[in-house]
Formats: structure tokens, sequence, C-alpha cells
């Protein structure tokens, strides 16, 4: 699962990846959580479009990564009810 950010799509708006200083979003419930393909040129920020199609610029990385091992989730455990079925459904499929 090499390449692929996980994302939380927050309940308030939270700070673009650009933004300086503290995390304005940090503590925000998680409305859902999208998998995204890393941006080019960098293992830890996200492209543009979640899996699903979605823009990510006012979503944020979360700390979990894939561990790429097999029967083991793309997604925080803790957070499998929060999951988009659509992301999902493209990370079963590859």
């Amino acid at each position: 699962m090499s390449g692929i950010i996980v994302v939380h799509e927050l309940d308030v708006p939270g700070p673009t990846r650009a933004a300086k200083g503290p995390d304005h979003g940090a503590g925000a419930p998680v409305r859902q959580v999208h998998a995204a393909p890393a941006a080019p040129g960098t293992s830890t920020e996200p492209g543009p479009r979640t899996l699903c199609g979605k823009d990510t610029f006012a979503m944020e990385a979360a700390r979990w990564t894939p561990s790429g091992q097999p029967g083991s989730p793309w997604y925080p455990p803790q957070e499998a009810s929060l999951v988009c079925s659509s992301c999902d459904a493209v990370m079963e499929d590859s």
C-alpha cells in the first residue's frame, strides 16, 4: 500500500497544508476517513484528490500509515465506522 496517505475530512474547516503555526483543525471531529495517493515527489503529503474524487485541500493527513500487510486495514481500526465506502472499494480492488 505504498503511496497511499490516509486523510481526515473534518467537521469544521481545517487549516491548509501551507498554513504555518498550530493546527487550527486539531481536535476537530473527523467526519470521514479517505485514502489519497501521495503527491508526486513525496511520500508524506496527499495528492490533490482522494480515491473517491474529493479535494484534499482542507483535509488533514492522519498519523496512521497503511502497513501493506495482507489482511490489515488501510485505515486506523478505531475509525472503521468513518471510512469512506468509495475509497474503501478502490482499496479493496487494488
